[in-house]
C-alpha cells in the first residue's frame, strides 16, 4: 500500500481527551463527570492524562475550553466573512446555537457558561481562561462591528451585549427546555439595533 493509499489517522489521546473533556462539560459540567468516565470515554489510561495535562483535570478542562473558543472564532469568523452587516452574522451565530442545543433535546449547551457557573474564586486557571474566552469573543465582533462604522467604545459595548446574549440565552433555553427565551432575547436584541441604526 502507498503512502497516499494509507487510511487517515485518528484524533490522538491528547485531542480524544479534550474532546471527551469538551463532551462533558457541555452536558454535566466540570463536577458531573469523574476521570475514570472521561478516560474510558476517550479510551485513554489513567497515566497518559498526566502525560498530557500534568494539571490533571483542571489542565484539561482549560485545553477544552480553548478548544470551544477556537472552533467558536473559525464558525465567527466564516459567518463574518460571508456577511458584510455583523449583526447579521451574529444573527446567524446566535440561530446555529440555538439549533445545536435543540438537536440536542436540550442536553449539549455551550461549556463556557457551564464552567463559568460552576467556578469558584479558587479556580484561578479556569477563571483566566473563561476570561480569555470571552474578552476573545468579545473582541472580535467589536473589530467587526469596527469595520462596520460603529464607533470603537460603542462597538465593544454592543459585542459585550450580544455575547451576553448568546450566553444567557442559551442558559435559559436549556433549563426551559425551549427556544423561545434565546430567540424571543436574539429577535429584541436585534431589532433595538436595526432600529439604532437606521436613525
Amino acid at each position: 500500500m502507498s503512502a497516499s493509499n494509507l487510511p487517515e489517522p485518528g484524533p490522538g489521546t491528547r485531542e480524544r481527551l479534550i474532546a471527551a473533556m469538551t463532551d462533558a462539560l457541555r452536558r454535566r459540567g466540570l463536577h458531573g463527570v469523574g476521570l475514570t468516565e472521561l478516560l474510558a470515554q476517550a479510551g485513554a489510561p489513567k497515566g497518559v492524562l498526566y502525560h498530557h495535562f500534568p494539571g490533571g483535570k483542571t489542565e484539561l478542562a482549560v485545553a477544552a475550553i480553548d478548544d470551544v473558543v477556537e472552533r467558536m472564532l473559525g464558525w465567527l469568523d466564516g459567518l463574518l466573512a460571508r456577511n458584510a452587516d455583523p449583526v447579521e452574522a451574529a444573527r446567524q451565530w446566535m440561530q446555529g446555537a440555538t439549533a445545536r442545543l435543540s438537536s440536542t433535546g436540550f442536553h449539549s449547551g455551550c461549556p463556557l457558561a457551564a464552567v463559568a457557573l460552576e467556578s469558584t474564586p479558587d479556580d484561578h486557571a479556569l477563571r483566566d481562561a473563561l476570561a480569555r474566552a470571552f474578552a476573545t469573543l468579545r473582541e472580535r465582533i467589536a473589530v467587526a462591528l469596527e469595520a462596520a462604522g460603529e464607533p470603537p467604545q460603542s462597538a465593544r459595548g454592543v459585542a459585550a451585549l450580544i455575547v451576553a446574549t448568546y450566553e444567557g440565552g442559551l442558559l435559559q433555553a436549556r433549563v426551559a427546555q425551549s427556544t423561545e427565551p434565546i430567540q424571543q432575547a436574539t429577535q429584541t436584541l436585534l431589532s433595538l439595533l436595526a432600529a439604532r441604526t437606521a436613525r
